[in-house]
Parts: C-alpha cells; structure tokens; sequence
C-alpha cells in the first residue's frame, strides 16, 4: 500500500524549505509573511491549506494569515475558494500562478508607461531626467512587447513537460 506524502516527509525539512523560499522571495520584494503564506502553501500535498492549517504551520497569528492572503489573492498568486460543506475558506496555489502573477503584471506595465510619457514630457525628452525618463519608457514597453511571446513559449514547453494538466494542478 502506498504511504500518503505526509507521512514519507520531514517536517523539519519542509518547514526549513519553507522559510529558505520565502527569504529569496523576500529578497525579491515580496513582503515576509505573505511569502512564508505562499511558500506553505505551495508544499502543501494538495496545493490548498485553511488559514487555521497555514496558522498552525508557520505558528502565526489568524490576522497575520488574513493579511498575507489578501495580498497573494491581489497579486494572483493564489485563489479563495470555500470549503466544501463549510463556510470556511482555504486557499489553492495553481500550477499556472507563475503565469497568472506575471501577465497581471501587464495592466501595471501599462499604467507605468502612461505616467512615463507624461513625466517625459513634464521635464522635456532632451533633459537629462527626460532621458533617464525616456529609457524607462523603452524598458517597459520592450517588457510588455515581450512578455505575451514568453508566455506562449512556457505554454508550450510546460505541455513538453507536464502534458495538459500541467505540474501539480491542485
């Protein structure tokens, strides 16, 4: 008979991946806890943990859950759902919140590239500002021309790898 993941696993190993993953993610820019919130979520068997299992994992406050998982629902890392026969919550990370995180990226992308037009022109393109301003701009629009491309190469090379149901879908 097959043992369940849980039982094969080390709780400490896990927990200390955990807090690893969330420390890079913290270098990167993401808050702590919603990072620790992601990280637990993420090596989770089903992909799906209540705020009171995430509590009890990372030893956190209730309010320090809620926070976190406002923040990941913003930012598409993670999705609400409600508990079967219940009126309680749990949250699910998808195979695709990679994806999902940085195309929603696009709308900001876009929304930086409007204010820097107007801040190019407020200082003028052949200030110094203006042109710091006006490479910016060309960053950014580089980036949001780019990205849907990139998203059709990984849709393709995650069929390669994981088949139509791609990598652990929860």
């Amino acid at each position: 008979m097959e043992q369940k993941q849980d039982e094969r696993r080390d709780d400490a190993v896990v927990s200390a991946f955990v807090e690893r993953f969330a420390a890079q993610l913290v270098d990167a820019g993401m808050a702590r806890m919603p990072a620790r919130v992601f990280a637990a979520i993420l090596v989770s068997d089903g992909g799906v943990m209540t705020s009171t299992e995430i509590g009890e994992q990372l030893k956190v406050s209730p309010a320090a859950v809620s926070g976190a998982v406002r923040y990941l629902s913003h930012v598409s890392m993670l999705s609400r759902e409600r508990e079967p026969g219940s009126r309680r919550e749990r949250y699910r990370v998808h195979s695709d919140q990679w994806y999902e995180a940085i195309t929603s990226r696009e709308q900001i992308i876009k929304r930086w590239e409007d204010t820097l037009r107007d801040g190019v022109a407020s200082v003028g393109r052949d200030t110094p500002p203006g042109e710091r301003l006006a490479e910016t701009l060309a960053f950014f629009e580089f980036v949001k021309s780019e990205l849907p491309l990139m998203m059709d190469r990984w849709r393709e090379r995650r069929e390669e790898l994981f088949g139509g149901g791609g990598g652990g879908r929860g």
